[in-house]
């Protein structure tokens, strides 16, 4: 088809008004599209996990990114992000000079896309995406985390990052804060706010809350 004849073909589409019919063809097509998404990309991830730790995944914008990056300014070490969805997270860390950087994802799909960006990037061998279930996960050796995961799964996290990270760890929540623990930083504004913990501090708070709920029980 010559450019004369494509130009014509696109005039006479837009002139064209959608019928009822046509409408539902957009309408079937559209919802064909996103089931294929979630079936595809989305839905593996979610088919190993209890629904009260399911977790839709939502992309960090540019501006979290940078909120969380400020909140570890100055820090160094392993880091790992948990339910690290595309790895963008992380592949800032690695190029902020953490390492190793780690992202803990389950969805088989969203792990690969995390690994072309970081091949892309020129920084796949300096960071590593694994399909790991990361309540299985040892985050011993890890002094910096990042999590954007709902409240109900915060919740949840919060005992397994108290009984394994060491004493100087420092945790980052985006979009959402820990219910329970009290931030030593906070970082930006609206849906883009992140929070920072500092493990030393949250193991004494733990400590305190501890001593006072066996006061009362006396």
């Amino acid at each position: 088809m010559d450019d004369d004849a494509l130009e014509e073909t696109l005039a006479q589409f837009k002139e064209k008004r959608l019928g009822g019919w046509g409408i539902l063809q957009l309408t079937a097509g559209t919802g064909l599209a996103v089931y294929a998404m979630w079936a595809g990309v989305l839905m593996p991830g979610f088919r190993r996990v209890p629904l009260k730790l399911q977790v839709p995944y939502m992309p960090a914008s540019k501006r979290q990114v940078g909120n969380v990056m400020t909140l570890l300014k100055g820090r160094s070490g392993g880091f790992a992000d948990l339910g690290s969805g595309d790895g963008r997270i992380v592949l800032e860390a690695s190029q902020q000079g953490f390492s190793p950087a780690v992202g803990y994802e389950l969805n088989p799909w969203l792990v690969r896309l995390a690994r072309f960006y970081a091949w892309r990037a020129g920084q796949y061998k300096r960071v590593s995406y694994r399909r790991e279930d990361l309540w299985k996960v040892d985050l011993s050796g890890y002094k910096n985390i990042s999590v954007f995961l709902a409240p109900s799964v915060l919740t949840l996290l919060q005992e397994k990052l108290l009984t394994e990270l060491p004493e100087d760890a420092l945790i980052v929540a985006g979009r959402f804060p820990f219910p329970n623990w009290t931030p030593c930083r906070i970082e930006g504004e609206g849906v883009d706010r992140a929070w920072a913990y500092h493990m030393e501090a949250l193991r004494k708070q733990n400590q305190s809350k501890n001593i006072t709920s066996t006061e009362h029980t006396r």
